[in-house]
């Protein structure tokens, strides 16, 4: 828990530092978009409800932790390396399935 603690705070440091853009406002009838721990940013998986149950299920210390806020422009896979062993690839893996189940 204290590695993802850590990580979470390695990766607002990189937030911070990171240029904001401006985006275009999606399409009306835009097609549904496949989540992934490598593609989805934790920003997109916490505002899906049932890609935050699946979160919430494989890893709770990190969806129900405040500090996953400095992190939501980032994916899984991109905070992995400083989450240590909370988020293994077998952890990502069953995450990635559990959303492919995703309807």
């Amino acid at each position: 828990m204290n590695k993802l603690l850590l990580a979470l705070a390695g990766a607002s440091a990189m937030i911070s530092a990171a240029p904001v853009f401006a985006v275009d406002p999606p399409a009306a009838a835009a097609p549904a978009v496949k989540l992934s721990t490598a593609d989805s940013t934790i920003g997109d998986l916490l505002d899906n409800p049932a890609a935050k149950a699946v979160l919430m299920k494989h890893v709770p210390a990190l969806a129900g932790n405040a500090q996953i806020e400095m992190a939501r422009s980032m994916t899984l896979k991109q905070i992995q390396p400083m989450a240590g062993d909370a988020l293994s690839d077998e952890v990502l893996a069953k995450i990635d399935m559990d959303l492919a189940a995703i309807k």
